[in-house]
């Protein structure tokens, strides 16, 4: 049996996630955590998992910080990080926390599986798009520069998956459905991105968070 930990703050996905693990025999669902803090007080009294699905942006410590932690007090921990869009940034620094594997919340039962089965034989779970990006990044000449323009602007990454939806054409009301936000929460942080990367307009958002990297 493996033993499965999943974290997550959005209770809507992490019930998905339990959902998808229980059709497989051989993987035990041992514990849920919504936080990262959570999941960090439940490895010390429990440390006995093979494997976490971990979410990436929550309040506190966050995902990758959490893995991060994870990874220097229980190295054989297996964790695969687990998010709504395939951003550069998010996979350099999981790269960087120690993260075993990267994929999309959308993956669908049988792949999340399979994932999981490579992860733990040591592989990394990460379906084609990612680890095409992920190449992208070690082939990277100074992967510590990467990410020096984003930083520079200091988009946040909420900031950034709705750049990235914005990029891909879609309206406030369906980026707000992907992200389980309201759309007026949208508008505001696209008001913000504007002020932060000195835009007018959504055309030239996009374009200049291409030319910098940020998406």
């Amino acid at each position: 049996m493996i033993r499965i930990g999943i974290v997550d703050d959005n209770y809507f996905l992490l019930k998905a996630l339990e959902e998808k693990i229980s059709f497989f025999e051989d993987l035990s669902h041992k514990f849920s955590s919504n936080s990262g803090a959570e999941v960090l007080e439940y490895l010390e009294l429990q440390p006995n998992i093979d494997l976490i699905l971990m979410d990436i942006e929550m309040p506190g410590i966050n995902g990758i910080e959490a893995t991060g932690i994870i990874k220097k007090r229980y190295p054989q921990i297996k964790v695969i990080m687990l998010t709504v869009f395939d951003n550069e940034e998010h996979i350099f620094n999981a790269i960087k926390a120690g993260a075993d594997g990267y994929l999309l919340k959308d993956t669908a039962p049988e792949d999340l599986y399979e994932g999981i089965k490579e992860t733990i034989e040591g592989g990394a779970a990460m379906n084609p798009k990612i680890a095409k990006k992920t190449l992208k990044l070690l082939r990277h000449p100074d992967l510590s520069t990467l990410s020096i323009a984003s930083e520079q602007i200091n988009l946040s990454v909420r900031e950034t998956e709705i750049l990235e939806q914005l990029a891909s054409g879609l309206s406030y009301t369906k980026i707000a459905e992907n992200l389980f936000i309201s759309p007026s929460t949208v508008r505001k942080h696209i008001e913000n991105i504007y002020k932060k990367l000195q835009v007018h307009s959504k055309l030239e958002a996009v374009e200049k968070a291409r030319n910098y990297n940020i998406i």
